[in-house]
Formats: structure tokens, sequence, C-alpha cells
């Protein structure tokens, strides 16, 4: 016997905004703003890096790996003509290629030479300065414990300036376990986008071993990362939730998730996009506290707080620990005029 297909109603699937909103709304929900937040200044250098050279050289434009970590930053620029590589060795011979601004080490630079890359370096300052101690401490015959992930561009282009004489320390941990030809010739320098408590106890695990272990000239975490770690630890005591916004590969976004809950918070979790803030996150919580990565531009926490909004979370304090004002001139091969960079969100 045949039988009939009966087409089914497809039930429609309520909106995020819906189902926030289904939320029981009362008057002592709000919302903690951590500043300083999102971008810093050498983020801030390097998008504005790419936007200068598509509008003077035109697109395409290549840029290797992300510009920064963040996934929203990477789909605008694609949009306005970058297109980003894993290697040179993609980038057509002769084009123009920005290297991002975790750094590279000196093989990419040599790689694009090679290829006639007319090459832009995006690089952070603040890396660029980690990058010198590195050569210099090298050169003196030091040997480098770089405390940092690895695997992380930031640290093999680091790394890359000085190979036999670095080993990279990825965490307390390890501290305990590597092994060092010479004791009293050694130096710690660190990714700048690292949690500020979490390197100094490895630091000091390694000078328990290695009492001769000397320090950087100056703080290689980067005045931004601190910073924004200390905002949190702030928001943190008083929020039921923290939210913040960063893409999964941004070390220093990630880094706040952790900060969060080890300052107080009861829970706390990192979205790209406004949309992924789950219903049950928000059941029973009063404080919310916000918070966004080095490499997020201010748009997605505006659109974060509005969604929050109707859910009753309507009520806003900023909680403000430090400001911030730095301004890094752009590549040299962009320099001419203004430099026209846009000042951060707070």
């Amino acid at each position: 016997m045949s039988q009939t297909a009966v087409a089914l109603p497809i039930p429609r699937v309520p909106s995020r905004r819906e189902r926030l909103q289904d939320i029981p709304v009362d008057g002592d929900k709000r919302i903690l703003l951590a500043a300083p937040r999102g971008y810093c200044a050498g983020v801030d250098r390097a998008v504005i890096t790419v936007e200068k050279a598509l509008q003077r050289y035109g697109a395409p434009v290549y840029v290797r790996k992300q510009i920064v970590h963040n996934i929203h930053v990477v789909r605008e620029l694609e949009q306005q003509g970058a297109i980003f590589v894993e290697e040179v060795d993609e980038v057509p011979e002769g084009s123009h290629v920005v290297f991002s601004a975790h750094g590279v080490s000196p093989m990419v630079v040599d790689a694009a030479e090679e290829r006639g890359l007319q090459a832009i370096d995006a690089t952070c300052p603040l890396v660029t300065k980690v990058h010198r101690e590195a050569k210099r401490f090298a050169r003196d015959d030091f040997h480098i414990l770089l405390v940092g992930h690895e695997g992380h561009e930031e640290v093999e282009g680091t790394a890359g300036e000085a190979p036999d004489n670095v080993t990279i320390v990825n965490n307390p941990a390890e501290a305990d376990t590597i092994e060092v030809e010479d004791p009293s010739k050694l130096v710690w320098l660190s990714q700048t986008t690292l949690s500020v408590d979490e390197t100094m106890e490895t630091v000091n695990r390694l000078r328990a071993r290695f009492p001769e272990l000397q320090d950087p000239p100056s703080d290689d975490i980067c005045y931004a990362t601190q910073n924004r770690q200390v905002a949190i630890k702030k928001v943190a005591e008083g929020a039921d939730l923290v939210i913040v916004v960063g893409s999964a590969n941004s070390s220093n976004s990630v880094r706040l998730v952790e900060v969060a809950l080890q300052y107080g918070a009861k829970a706390a979790y990192r979205i790209d996009y406004p949309d992924e803030v789950r219903q049950e996150w928000l059941e029973g919580v009063k404080t919310i506290g916000i918070t966004s990565g080095a490499s997020v531009p201010d748009v997605l926490v505006q659109e974060l707080m509005r969604e929050l909004a109707h859910a009753g979370y309507g009520d806003v304090e900023e909680v403000r620990t430090a400001e911030e004002d730095l301004i890094f001139s752009l590549p040299k091969e962009l320099r001419d005029g203004p430099r026209g960079g846009r000042r951060s969100q707070e």
C-alpha cells in the first residue's frame, strides 16, 4: 500500500532576542562594564595599516596570518580586499604583504625578500621590543627562557630571532622540569599577552631553581594586557557572570576568562558575537561583567549590551581602573600625511 507523504509545518525557531526577552525582568539586573577594554594601540595601528595599504595600493593586499586575532576584524578587512594567507610563499611575487601585529621571525622576512614582496611590517612596537631583547641577549651569549605558548605567532617570531638560545616555557609546571647548560647566563622574556599572575608564578618557580636568572630590562607583558586584567579582576568581584568578547585564538581574551574565574566570577564565558550568549547562562544572574580582548572593536560590546538590555540588563555601570592614550605611528611606508588613527572605545 502506498503512503502519501504529508509535509508537516516546520516550527519557527525564536530569535536570540526573543529568547532573551523570555527571561523574567526585575529591577536588580545590571551590567558592570570594564574599562579599559577592547582595542589597544598596537591593534589599532595594525588594522589601520591594512586599511591604509588598501587605500594606497588597491586590492588585493596580502596579510600573513590574521592581522590580529579577531574573526570579525578579519572578515571586515576581507570585504575591503585583504587576502589572508598562512605563509609568504602563497603571495604572488612582487605583491604587497603585511606582517601581522604578532611579529615574524627573520626567516619570514628573508622569504618575503626572496619573492620580491613589498613587505609592510605591522608588528606591535611592544612585540618588536621583545624581539630586540632576544637578539641582544643572544648576542651576549645568554640563554633565554621565553615564557609563552608554543605555536603562538608571537612566540614563533620572538624565538626565531635567536633559535639556538631560546627555550620556551609554556606554564608554571614546565618551569619545574626544564634544564639549562649554564645557569649563570640565563634571562627570561615573555609573550606580551599572557596572564600577569601566571607569568610571575612561572618566573618565581624558575628563579627558585636558577637563582641567577636575570629579568628583562622592562616588563614584557604589554600595558593593555595588564590593564584589561586589572579591570576584569575588579569587575569579577561583583559579578555573577562575566562575558568576554574575543576570539578563541586570542591569547589575551582567553586569559581574561581565566582571570575572571580566579577573582570571583561565578561563571565566565568567551564569545565572538552577541548571538552566542545562551539563555541558561543568565538564569538567576543579577550582575553581568563585560569586557573584551585587546583585538576586539567596541561595536561588538555595544551590540552585546543592546541584546542584554532586552533581558532586563539595562543598568550599566562602568568600572574604570586606568586611562589609555597611547598611539603608535604607522609603518614608514604609510606615514605621509596625518596618521588618521581612531581612538579606542572608552
